[in-house]
């Protein structure tokens, strides 16, 4: 709720929390001391000694490590995008495939990892070809859980561009059910999202999952 009536939480907020208007920086950051001692805590408690050599420089490289792996809550998408977005006389798929990413589950924060698709239907608008790599992982490097991060590519160019159609695929493989717990190494994860034309025309998400699963875009 924002001023006492209902409202959908812009896309472009970061979703731990804070409210905050398009483009803007939350108020969080990284506390690198707090970080490392925490990591010196962890490693006291699992019977490792921080002080031997192998150790000593592990709590501020694991600080710095993860300063780079949650960089998308720092993200400002207004600079992101910086007025990328063209006008066009265009209205026909546009499909950026095989973008890699690498994000930490939020519930174990070990790594998942893997490729997204994105496709979409311009109404006038289209965005520059490097900015949806960027859009893929300012939402990839959060806590995440893959289902949440496909949902959140798709609403966010959505909402951005305006689309008539959106369509996002995500593959995924999970350290936290091949390192733990089932421990199958071969099981891969695939969620989608599809919104406006592609979830109301079946011929169009045809379409878009045949380019995905080919070689070309012919």
């Amino acid at each position: 709720m924002r001023n006492g009536k209902n409202s959908k939480m812009s896309y472009n907020e970061t979703l731990v929390g804070a409210k905050t208007e398009v483009g803007q920086v939350p108020e969080v950051q990284i506390n690198q001391a707090n970080v490392e001692e925490s990591v010196r805590d962890i490693l006291i408690n699992i019977g490792e000694n921080p002080e031997r050599e192998g150790l000593l420089k592990t709590p501020n490289r694991v600080a710095r490590m993860f300063d780079e792996l949650t960089a998308g809550y720092h993200m400002d998408a207004e600079k992101l995008i910086n007025n990328a977005i063209f006008s066009v006389d265009y209205d026909e798929m546009v499909v950026v495939k095989d973008i890699e990413y690498y994000s930490l589950c939020e519930h174990h924060m070990l790594p998942f990892f893997g490729k997204a698709h994105v496709a979409y239907i311009p109404d006038g608008k289209v965005i520059g070809l490097s900015k949806i790599p960027r859009i893929v992982e300012m939402f990839a490097r959060r806590l995440q859980i893959q289902e949440q991060m496909t949902s959140q590519i798709a609403d966010f160019i959505k909402e951005t561009l305006n689309a008539t159609g959106v369509a996002v695929v995500l593959e995924g493989s999970h350290m936290c059910g091949m390192m733990r717990g089932v421990r199958s190494q071969n099981t891969k994860m695939t969620t989608r999202r599809m919104l406006g034309d592609f979830k109301h025309n079946k011929d169009l998400r045809q379409e878009f999952i045949e380019h995905i699963a080919s070689n070309s875009l012919d």
